[in-house]
């Protein structure tokens, strides 16, 4: 009975670990569309977008939004979550025969 109620903590933690990285990003990208969208207007004020400065911020910001989103969503069978757990499960098997 006491295992199950420890492995039902254990997910209630990751599922609040998720809740929160999810937060973190779409506050990310939502910064990101208010504050590029307020450089957008404010290029297009000063020249009318003759030279479109402001992509320089967006691109340079958006590397670091594509590479959140692929950490946060992207499914990698090879390196995700339940592999770590395997391999923790098998170092600790590999320490327990010793």
């Amino acid at each position: 009975m006491e295992s199950r109620e420890i492995e039902r903590q254990n997910k209630l933690l990751r599922a609040k670990s998720r809740v929160e990285e999810l937060k973190k990003f779409y506050s990310g990208l939502i910064s990101y569309a208010l504050v590029i969208g307020m450089l957008a207007a404010i290029n297009y004020y000063i020249d009318e977008w003759r030279y479109p400065w402001f992509l320089w911020a967006a691109f340079g910001w958006g590397i670091g939004i594509i590479f959140q989103a692929v950490k946060l969503f992207a499914k990698n069978p090879f390196l995700n979550k339940n592999w770590e757990e395997r391999k923790i499960k098998e170092y600790m098997d590999k320490d327990g025969n010793l």
